[in-house]
């Protein structure tokens, strides 16, 4: 069992969480994930971790409310237990050899690129920043990114803060004037895949961090398969961080939906609502 030290809600459908588990914080580092349960009859679902405290012991992460397991997981109030927290897994980000890097953050893919922000600084490598966000409301980490950030760029979809548009329009202008030799791109599929679309014209190497479905998180069950530069692999293992431009993104979209239906009827059945 594993206590939920802290919980904020950052958005509408948004939750930070602290959750109490020092051997995961030990080991983690930018880039991983965790695996964990609700309770003993829930399912496996993963988050990367968004920051983690080895004296306090503790790991972040960021849930978006969108199915069965993550609205049951916002019923168990601050200072309650949840049944497993596994981790770290997966293989942390290595963004060392560049010089010039820009962190793209869509939504919730905030929780991946803020740990490799504050990472960059304490090394002395400040990355540029960009976040978007449909509105206002789910700019995540505002102040923590202008903090660890070299310069922070924000958009919003409907124009409601900062400027009006896409991630991409923003980094389009910096990639016309050759100011970033790394992009690292984290959030929803088709904005990752936009921005791999964006930067392999500049010839510029670019880093997506996969969100695949998975159940085990050892390479076993071969859930979290992605082609890659023709080749399976699996993000759990290999993963979750690949290179933008070997993905088969039509493929890895496409898996991604198999089972939004099967989905929709267990919230259907947690809230009441009419399918």
């Amino acid at each position: 069992m594993n206590r939920i030290v802290k919980k904020r809600r950052l958005a509408p459908n948004v939750c930070e969480y602290v959750v109490e588990a020092p051997a995961v914080a030990a080991k983690a580092k930018p880039g991983m994930f965790i695996i964990l349960r609700v309770d003993e009859e829930g399912e496996r679902i993963p988050f990367t971790i968004c920051d983690f405290d080895i004296a306090a012991g503790t790991v972040t992460v960021l849930v978006q409310e969108v199915g069965y397991s993550t609205l049951k997981l916002a019923q168990v109030e601050e200072g309650g237990y949840i049944a497993d927290f596994v981790g770290p897994l997966g293989r942390p980000t290595d963004l060392t050899e560049y010089k010039r890097i820009c962190l793209v953050g869509g939504g919730i893919g905030t929780a991946v690129i803020y740990p490799q922000a504050k990472y960059l600084k304490s090394i002395g490598k400040s990355a540029d920043v960009i976040v978007g966000a449909r509105t206002k409301d789910l700019i995540m980490y505002e102040d923590e990114f202008r903090k660890a950030a070299k310069n922070l760029y924000l958009t919003t979809d409907d124009g409601s803060y900062v400027r009006k548009g896409f991630v991409t329009d923003v980094l389009k202008e910096h990639l016309e004037k050759g100011e970033y030799d790394c992009v690292m791109a984290v959030g929803p599929m088709p904005m990752m895949r936009a921005v791999a679309n964006l930067t392999k014209e500049y010839n510029v190497k670019t880093v997506v961090s996969m969100n695949p479905l998975m159940v085990d998180g050892t390479g076993m069950c071969g859930c979290c398969r992605v082609s890659v530069g023709g080749k399976t692999k699996y993000a759990c293992v290999d993963g979750p961080e690949f290179d933008g431009h070997e993905i088969d993104w039509a493929e890895a979209m496409a898996r991604l939906g198999a089972y939004k239906a099967t989905e929709k009827e267990h919230v259907c059945r947690l809230t009441g609502e009419k399918r």
